[in-house]
């Protein structure tokens, strides 16, 4: 009897000794800058696999596995499949010892357009070992944002000439500070052409906002106190132009003089300088197009080719 019990002690300690050793084999993890994001704006994350196995990895998609995906579920379990099933990675090797890290948008990837909480893991499947090594989970949060300006104008000549595009306005608080975002979408076609994160917005006042005859729109913010950013986005969404500046004896305001858009009052001064008494927050990242609510995709999409593009 003691000789059976015994037996299954060992046998025990293999398996778990067993698990302990693959997983140390391959580390997968998985971050975020932060947990609360606002619907449609890019989500980014980093993710890092660690090789050590010992030798050489050597990651390539199978007929029936792909070496690299996201596992995304909703809080009751409901699995988010990504919008394009069919994607391709291209295989890479990291050496022994070595981490491969990467920074994916996951906006693009995944119809997370709905609001609430979402569980996110990376998943590598390695086929020397011939299974897959999990990250542990994330929680992020989708919300929307407090609509603070929103008008609706034609597209002039060129490209989409004829539609319409829905410019919005809107705050999003963080924990530690409010941001204000622009959101530029063809509702008629359901098309999210970005929600750009302009950065710090003080909320005591509203911003400055002018449309212009080309249906491009101007917007001067209140970035700190006595500190300002002016930005100039095309019909798409597209950035033209930005300028900061400080409030030192007149504070600046928007002017439309014959539909030419202007700045009035102020100082400016270069977004990487620092200004005489507070630095201008870090700007957020550029957006790329985003996918429609339903998960349709658009013409307009630019999606990258496979998760782990560069």
């Amino acid at each position: 009897m003691r000789s059976g019990i015994g037996m299954l002690f060992l046998v025990g300690l293999l398996v778990v000794g067993g698990s302990l050793t693959a997983r140390a084999q391959v580390d997968v993890s998985i971050s975020f800058k932060r947990s609360l994001y606002m619907v449609y704006e890019p989500i980014m994350c980093t993710v890092t696999i660690t090789n050590m196995s010992g030798g050489t990895l050597d990651l390539d998609d199978t007929s029936r596995e792909k070496w690299f995906g996201f596992q995304i579920e909703t809080t009751d379990g409901r699995p988010l499949p990504p919008i394009n099933s069919q994607y391709r990675n291209q295989p890479v090797q990291v050496e022994s010892g070595q981490k491969l890290s990467r920074i994916i948008n996951l906006t693009p990837l995944y119809p997370l357009s709905e609001f609430g909480t979402y569980r996110v893991r990376a998943a590598v499947f390695c086929k020397q070992f011939k299974r897959y090594f999990i990250s542990p989970k994330v929680n992020i949060n989708i919300t929307e944002g407090r609509v603070l300006w929103k008008q609706i104008v034609g597209v002039p000549a060129g490209a989409g000439a004829g539609s319409t595009r829905a410019f919005t306005l809107l705050s999003h608080r963080l924990p530690k500070r409010t941001m204000l975002y622009l959101r530029v979408e063809d509702r008629d076609n359901g098309v999210i052409y970005c929600t750009t994160q302009l950065g710090r917005f003080l909320s005591f006042g509203d911003p400055d906002v002018e449309v212009d005859s080309s249906s491009q729109v101007h917007i001067l913010q209140n970035t700190a106190p006595k500190a300002f950013l002016y930005s100039h986005f095309d019909v798409n969404g597209k950035l033209i132009k930005q300028q900061a500046y400080q409030a030192y004896d007149t504070r600046p305001y928007l002017v439309n003089k014959g539909n030419v858009i202007s700045v009035i009052g102020g100082t400016p001064y270069e977004l990487n300088v620092k200004p005489a008494e507070e630095s201008l927050p870090k700007l957020g990242d550029r957006p790329v197009p985003m996918p429609t609510p339903q998960g349709q995709e658009k013409p307009e999409d630019d999606r990258p080719k496979n998760l782990l593009s560069e």
